[in-house]
């Protein structure tokens, strides 16, 4: 593992390289430091903390303070990995709000990439974001701030029409100027196809092997949640000795593609 600090520069030649990239969130300074040295390249402070630290049911009530606070936390902490923070529900909600949030995550909270969720509508929020010097992580396929809209947590992309529009915000997203993409919750060989299309990495959550990283959340990763850990998620935690040992063990099958596996893999 290179000491060197990681950029999108560097997540872009590992994907040349054929490099896994090792993602998971992070809320705060002690585990920001922990998985800083267990290798992982991309910390993601997700709006998730709404759900897995501050017990809501959704990410919709995440704040923009509480994201630049955790933020904060995070980058201090960290020496290596890369921070991506996520934009909360409605920071996006035009080009001009955005630019501001934007601002805040990466002049007070830290982070060097942020992550918004969305398809066209967000084409000219990316572009707007990439021209004033931000480098973005776009987000595609089930969006969590959309749950209400969805109704549920349910898989993207499983007939050919939402394959195709996905496939084509991907490309969309690409040329807008996104670093990142993440994929979530679409089928693993249109997973596979995207990131085969882009020259941009991309990175996975259930959305099987194929992609050029995968991202957990941290508590899935830990075994935190059982009665409602996601069917794409592993605990890593068990049968190990300690928190450290499971980072390192993830970190591993992602740079293996040994995860997810096939059971890990549900379309």
């Amino acid at each position: 593992m290179s000491a060197a600090p990681v950029s999108v520069a560097t997540l872009a030649a590992m994907k040349v390289r054929g490099e896994r990239i090792a993602c998971l969130t992070c809320y705060d300074a002690s585990f920001a430091r922990l998985l800083d040295a267990s290798g992982v390249e991309l910390l993601l402070v997700g709006d998730s903390l709404g759900m897995v630290l501050q017990g809501h049911a959704t990410t919709v009530p995440v704040t923009m303070d509480q994201m630049v606070y955790h933020s904060a936390c995070v980058s201090r902490a960290r020496t290596r990995a890369l921070v991506v923070a996520d934009l909360p529900f409605l920071a996006c909600a035009t080009p001009e709000r955005a630019l501001d949030h934007a601002a805040r995550l990466l002049q007070e909270g830290g982070a060097e990439v942020v992550k918004l969720e969305g398809g066209m509508p967000m084409l000219g929020t990316v572009e707007r974001l990439s021209a004033q010097g931000v480098a973005v992580c776009a987000h595609l396929g089930l969006l969590p701030q959309s749950v209400h809209q969805l109704g549920g947590y349910r898989f993207q992309g499983r007939d050919h029409a939402s394959a195709e529009r996905i496939r084509h915000e991907a490309l969309a997203m690409q040329d807008a100027g996104a670093s990142l993409l993440v994929l979530e919750c679409v089928p693993a060989a249109l997973a596979e196809e995207i990131a085969g299309l882009l020259s941009i990495p991309v990175i996975g959550i259930g959305a099987g092997a194929g992609c050029d990283g995968q991202v957990l959340v941290l508590h899935d990763l830990l075994g935190l949640n059982p009665e409602r850990a996601p069917r794409f998620s592993r605990d890593f935690l068990r049968g190990r000795g300690s928190i450290a040992e499971a980072i390192a063990a993830y970190v591993a099958a992602v740079r293996a593609g040994d995860f997810p596996g096939p059971d890990e893999t549900p379309y």
